[in-house]
Parts: structure tokens; sequence; C-alpha cells
């Protein structure tokens, strides 16, 4: 054993990070959160958290604690109109659609692409493929636990 210290690991690209999270919306709703659960562990930049939560965290390093202001542009984007589809009724097969139901929908390269039903009216059902915090300003909590470089399996 040697008397020098443990280096200390900051978070930076290629580091994996274990942490507590909260995730709150503008009126302080618990939207996710670690808290009551095992840590979360990821790899910086693996596409696990949008960038937007990243960047806050970087140069921290075990024991810090931060509350963090992500604005759409940097969490899951704004609100697209885009992204509301108008489909038929007669499209869902045997599930009969509710408003407020998420349901999965395959997506032209044949992956799952998760949708609301926004609304029906009549033969006519309104499905929101928007994130559902899309649009939205949240506040990031964290509470590091770990930081040392990733290891590949």
């Amino acid at each position: 054993m040697s008397d020098q210290p443990a280096s200390v690991h900051r978070v930076a690209d290629g580091m994996e990070v274990t942490l507590h999270f909260t995730l709150k919306l503008e009126d302080g709703t618990v939207v996710d959160s670690t808290r009551d659960k095992r840590p979360a562990t990821f790899q910086v930049g693996d596409g696990n958290l949008p960038p937007g939560f990243e960047a806050p965290l970087e140069g921290l390093t075990d024991g810090d604690t931060g509350s963090y202001r992500i604005s759409p542009e940097h969490a899951f984007g704004q609100h697209n109109p885009q992204n509301v589809q108008l489909l038929k009724r007669d499209d869902f097969d045997e599930v009969e659609p509710e408003v407020g139901t998420v349901m999965s929908f395959a997506d032209a390269a044949g992956g799952e692409l998760p949708g609301v039903i926004a609304s029906i009216d009549g033969e006519q059902v309104e499905v929101d493929f928007n994130h559902p915090l899309a649009g939205r300003t949240l506040t990031f909590e964290v509470e590091v636990i770990q930081v040392r470089p990733a290891t590949t399996h």
C-alpha cells in the first residue's frame, strides 16, 4: 500500500458516473428520482442522458451535489406540432384507444415509437409522438456517488 491518495476522477467523456438524481417540473413535481432506489450508473457520452443533462455534471467528483435548471432545448426539445399525427380508429386493431394512454407504434425503420393518445374524434385518433417532457424546463438535482474510468466489458 502506498501513502499516496487515490486519484480524484472528475466527470468527463469516457468516465462512468454513479449518482442519485431527482428530476422535477417547474412547479416542483417530481417526474423521476433514484432517491428511493438504486443509484443510476451511466457512461458520459453513451447517449443515455441528453447532452443538456451531462454538461452541468462536467468536472464534478465523488460527493459533489448540484441543482441545475435545464431548458427544453437541452432536455427533451420543444413540443413539435409535426409530431402529432392523426390516425384512423381502424389502425388500432383490437386495442380500443383511450385518451392519455401511452401506446407503442412501429416507426418507418421497424423500431418502436411511443405515442400518447391526445384526443379521439369519431374515427380520428390524434397521437402525440413528442416526448412527454418536451417543452418543459426541468430541474435536475444530482448527488455524485462515484466517478471512475469506464471499463469496456
